[in-house]
């Protein structure tokens, strides 16, 4: 029975929550001190590869170079995907002097976002047309330090994270990366509008302070200095610096499947992405367009996405939320193709580039928090680095490789249906992932509530989802698959 009313003396029905104390709880988690973190990090992470990629294509179609060479410098930003090959060396060695004073984390961020920085303003300042030699030497040195910068903020950010902060962690980190990359490139193609590509790029590289920002506010990870104090040292070899990571992964369940998944899964969302700014140059959009549609409506779509995003992965799990965002990725390719038929239409490519960030958004939380699931706490940078390079080297490789002659032959509607069929490979084997994931979780029986976080060493053994018995241990419902 109800309660009875004191002023009325009639039963009066239980008390509900206001819509605001209820959104209060939600947004508690957002505003602690490491999501707030990952936001910092978030938007530093997303500028280097802005100035290389969309930026980049923008300035060379402007300077009148065909297709297929502008397509063919995407083969630098693959030097992300092979960062894995020196974050070893950013897991097991500390910056003399410099990482005493302030830590091995925090002293890597310092000395490299200057670096970042440095390159950045130097592509600016070459001229395609003139000095090709120059433009290649410092597109590939803002290749290399942005993964650089890459590796040391993804380890940061997961180490800095509770387990039961990786939700938050991921959706703060996703709105800081798509606000980094399209503030960039947004402000980049306004400033060069008005006063020319040196300026452009040089204005852009405000976006390298907010991880400086980030590594004041968060300090050096707790987490990841109590892993290695209560394990057994590293001699720093080679094998414990470069073997030992892969064996830790290689040798858990199923570790195999989840690799073929992270390899597949984005490429032909990858594909579609990296051809839309010569879609629309082609269709004559003019770069205000560009910056206001592409990246102002495309900004707006992707912050809704992450929200949503959010809300979905609280409510039906990380899996799930995958599963979803998998397959409207794949669909939203198909907007590409209508508006490459449509032709110059504002509402057209308003549709299909809010579509497209929407399902990107969802997208993004859930595969970064399953990417921070699945690392070691002893080996955060490498693990990671490895597994986000995978996560889109075949789309930029085949990009890089053929995208532009495939454009040429097939013509854009045929190509961007071609990347809707690519998804399919990766939506089937997270699929047969999700039935193994679940089968998992049964046998892990019910939540112990303690031990197995990530890092951990029941975690790191039996992970494979970094495991269901991870999820299981720490946030039982989101593992309910």
């Amino acid at each position: 029975m109800h309660a009875p009313d004191p002023e009325h003396g009639t039963d009066a029905p239980p008390a509900r929550d206001p819509v605001a104390a209820r959104l209060a709880r939600a947004l508690r988690p957002y505003a602690e001190r490491a999501p707030v973190g990952a936001l910092l990090l978030g938007l530093s992470s997303g500028f280097p590869i802005a100035m290389i990629a969309a930026t980049l294509s923008t300035r060379l179609a402007e300077a009148g170079m065909a297709r297929p060479a502008v397509t063919a410098f995407g083969v630098f930003i693959l030097v992300y995907n092979f960062k894995f090959l020196w974050a070893p060396l950013i897991d097991r060695f500390s910056p003399p002097f410099l990482g005493r004073l302030i830590g091995q984390r925090r002293a890597w961020l310092v000395l490299v976002a200057p670096c970042v920085a440095a390159g950045v303003v130097w592509l600016g300042a070459v001229d395609p047309a003139r000095a090709l030699d120059q433009l290649v030497m410092a597109v590939f040195a803002v290749a290399f330090f942005g993964a650089t910068f890459d590796i040391i903020i993804d380890a940061y950010r997961t180490e800095s994270l509770e387990p039961r902060q990786f939700g938050p962690g991921a959706g703060m980190s996703q709105y800081g990366w798509r606000l980094g990359n399209a503030g960039a490139a947004a402000l980049a193609l306004v400033v060069a509008e008005r006063a020319g590509w040196p300026m452009a790029y040089a204005a852009a590289t405000l976006f390298a302070t907010p991880a400086l920002l980030a590594a004041v506010l968060l300090g050096e990870p707790r987490r990841r200095l109590e892993a290695l104090a209560t394990r057994q040292a590293r001699a720093g070899g080679f094998r414990d610096t470069f073997v030992a990571p892969l064996a830790d992964f290689l040798t858990r369940p199923n570790a195999f499947l989840v690799l073929a998944f992270i390899l597949l899964h984005k490429l032909g969302d990858t594909m579609a992405n990296l051809t839309l700014r010569l879609l629309f140059n082609d269709l004559g959009f003019s770069k205000d367009e560009v910056a206001a549609f592409d990246v102002g409506l495309g900004l707006v779509a992707t912050l809704a996405g992450v929200l949503a995003g959010g809300v979905i992965y609280t409510r039906i799990g990380m899996m799930r939320t995958m599963w979803i965002a998998l397959i409207l990725m794949a669909i939203t390719n198909l907007g590409f193709a209508a508006l490459a038929v449509t032709g110059h239409s504002n509402w057209a490519m308003a549709a299909a580039i809010g579509f497209e960030n929407f399902a990107s958004g969802i997208g993004g939380v859930a595969i970064v928090a399953y990417l921070s699931f699945l690392c070691d706490l002893r080996f955060t940078a490498t693990q990671f680095a490895l597994l986000s390079a995978m996560a889109s080297i075949m789309g930029r490789a085949v990009s890089a490789l053929g995208a532009g002659a495939l454009i040429d032959l097939m013509g854009y509607p045929a190509y961007y249906a071609l990347t809707t069929l690519l998804a399919l490979p990766g939506i089937l084997i997270f699929r047969e992932l999700m039935r193994r994931d679940r089968e998992l979780l049964s046998a892990a029986g019910p939540a112990p509530g303690a031990g197995a976080g990530p890092g951990s060493a029941r975690g790191a053994q039996t992970n494979l989802s970094q495991s269901a018995a991870n999820r299981a241990a720490h946030d039982r419902p989101v593992a309910a698959d």
